[in-house]
């Protein structure tokens, strides 16, 4: 009831302020005409009266330019008649020059209003297709505050060829976050086929591996069906899949040619875990035991931020790269919300406004509890992080 009363109360506002604007026009009308009655007849100021219609569809639909119109040419007809008569062929030639001028200003606002019919529709279809597609990710999921970023590379278009889902499933959160080679609508049906396919293993697959090579065999199955034969090869997605457990501080991960996370914790420390990636979904394989499964220490305060590389690969005018970890360096207190916020308005900042790629980011950040009040010993390698030995549980699923 509320969201209809405002939409009437938004129509009724356009309303009223397109009329108050009207009054330019018509007194516009007005004074040419006053003035140009009380001229000598050597004085013709009756063409001006086409700035009226003119004006008028740049706050007005064709109707009221329509109406603005005929004022505009009965104005001319007055002055006709009272200097020189209808008869002379300057004012016939004025009288018709500003009909038809108007006439083409109505036609051209009627398109103009077509198309933003249009265009409303398509940009309502698109976010309708938005919410069905990539569901937005819950604000709280197990351990974890989430927080994620969506940027389409196309000015129309508000999904594109990068994905992400969660879910949970037995005292765990699997996450994953993608990249479908292309970008924009073109890119929307592989991303959909695999964000489908995690939904329905997520919480069927025991072990990360078995859900990786499971994505594989859907993405490779679309492939054969769909793939055209002269993109054979050069369709692929890649993806990264990481399962977080409830009361465990660790993190395993396995990557299909995904970017790794960043590791930010509390004192602006950003560390990139080490990775060991498969090839990307479509031309790898789908055995189990030819992923890798990497673990590391995901403790209480922290937040892992996950993105794709349409993140790392913006480009500011001088063509140097965003560099993410650091400007997430400045910000690892700041909440998921937060934090990509900031991150979003530096980023098109360093853009320009504009990206050339589509861009998604997932910020997750565990929170404490008494569960984790115990600190858990962690060792920083240059590759990243590792437990010591025999510290960390195996995957079990």
């Amino acid at each position: 009831m509320g969201f209809r009363q405002g939409v009437v109360a938004g129509v009724r506002q356009s309303w009223q302020s397109s009329h108050a604007l009207l009054l330019f026009p018509i007194a516009l009308i007005v004074a040419i005409t006053v003035v140009d009655i009380h001229s000598p007849e050597s004085i013709h100021l009756g063409p001006a009266l086409v700035i009226a219609p003119a004006l008028t569809p740049s706050f007005a639909g064709p109707r009221l330019t329509g109406l603005v119109g005929a004022l505009a040419v009965g104005a001319q007809v007055l002055i006709a008649v009272l200097h020189g008569g209808l008869s002379t062929t300057n004012h016939i030639v004025q009288i018709l020059t500003l009909f038809v001028l108007s006439l083409i200003t109505v036609v051209y606002c009627a398109f103009r209003d077509r198309r933003r019919a249009q265009l409303a529709q398509v940009r309502s279809v698109a976010e309708a297709a938005q919410h069905v597609l990539l569901w937005p990710l819950p604000e709280r999921i197990g351990p974890l505050t989430v927080a994620c970023l969506y940027l389409a590379a196309e000015d129309e278009a508000q999904i594109g060829g990068d994905l992400y889902a969660a879910t949970q499933a037995d005292s765990r959160v699997r996450v994953m976050i993608g990249d479908v080679r292309g970008k924009g609508l073109s890119a929307i049906g592989e991303a959909a086929l695999l964000l489908g396919a995690f939904r329905e293993a997520g919480h069927r697959q025991t072990s990360l591996l078995e859900l990786a090579a499971t994505l594989e065999q859907s993405v490779t199955r679309y492939l054969a069906d769909f793939e055209p034969p002269e993109e054979s090869g050069e369709r692929f997605a890649t993806a990264l899949l990481m399962e977080i457990p409830d009361r465990d501080p660790v993190t395993r991960m396995t990557s299909c040619g995904h970017p790794p996370p960043l590791l930010l914790s509390p004192g602006h420390v950003v560390t990139v875990p080490s990775v060991h990636p498969a090839p990307p979904m479509g031309i790898g394989s789908a055995h189990a035991e030819d992923y890798h499964l990497d673990v590391f220490s995901f403790e209480p305060g922290d937040t892992l931020l996950l993105y794709t590389d349409g993140v790392i690969e913006a480009r500011d005018v001088d063509g140097r790269f965003y560099p993410l970890a650091d400007r997430a360096a400045e910000w690892t207190e700041e909440s998921p919300e937060s934090l990509l916020h900031r991150l979003r308005r530096d980023l098109l900042a360093h853009t320009g406004g504009h990206l050339d790629d589509d861009a998604a980011l997932i910020a997750l950040h565990r929170t404490p509890s008494e569960d984790h009040a115990r600190p858990h010993p962690r060792i920083i390698h240059a590759d990243g992080f590792r437990h010591r030995p025999g510290s960390l549980p195996q995957d079990t699923g």
